[in-house]
């Protein structure tokens, strides 16, 4: 397909009493990456789930490709990982088994040998039949994470994907994301931890 481009007009998002952000506008193409930078509290998440069509903002515009992601959102979801700030994993499964639950949920069938493959790039070989509940935070971390070396969607967005993360971990992972953007990925996401993203175009929003 052409190039892909996810488009926010004039966005504005209010939670209770507070104006997280107003009038704002954003966008992002193929091969690039959005770093959305702020203090806690200032409306990241709340903006990547908006980004991600799964809350409505009060006021503006998501566009995908040009087509409103409201009127269009079968097509958009096709091409949309979302991997939040908890891990979302079933703590009564394995790894192998959670990354294949998740990958039937988008549709995916990969054989056991892709998805072995994806939990060892992650560093959980050796940890691929335990139940999810005996591993540590970070190795659930990274059995979400896994999904990112078994999917073809265009768009990732990724909530603080390097927290819990030792160093090994965080290598795989800015290798995965620069990979995803040199082939014409796009990628939203934000991060406390200073980390080098990508060598391509990385643009920057700061709320607050």
């Amino acid at each position: 397909m052409a190039d892909a481009v996810l488009q926010a007009e004039n966005l504005t998002c209010i939670r209770g009493d507070r104006r997280l952000f107003s009038d704002l506008s954003v966008c992002v193409r193929s091969g690039e990456l959005l770093y959305l930078q702020g203090a806690n509290g200032v409306g990241k998440t709340t903006l990547l789930r908006a980004l991600c069509g799964l809350l409505y903002p009060d006021e503006g515009q998501i566009s995908w490709n040009g087509k409103p992601i409201r009127e269009d959102g079968e097509e958009f979801f096709d091409h949309l990982l979302y991997i939040g700030h908890q891990s979302a994993v079933k703590s009564e499964l394995t790894p192998l088994e959670n990354l294949r639950v998740s990958c039937a949920l988008g549709g995916l069938y990969p054989e056991d040998g892709m998805l072995w493959l994806a939990l060892e790039r992650v560093g959980l070989r050796g940890f691929e039949d335990l139940p999810v509940r005996m591993l540590s935070q970070g190795q659930q971390r990274r059995v979400s994470l896994a999904r990112l070396f078994v999917n073809n969607a265009l768009l990732w967005v990724l909530d603080e994907p390097f927290n819990a993360l030792d160093a090994d971990a965080v290598v795989v992972l800015q290798e995965v994301i620069s990979s995803h953007i040199d082939q014409s990925g796009l990628v939203v996401l934000t991060t406390h931890q200073e980390v080098m993203l990508t060598s391509a175009g990385v643009r920057h929003l700061r709320l607050g």
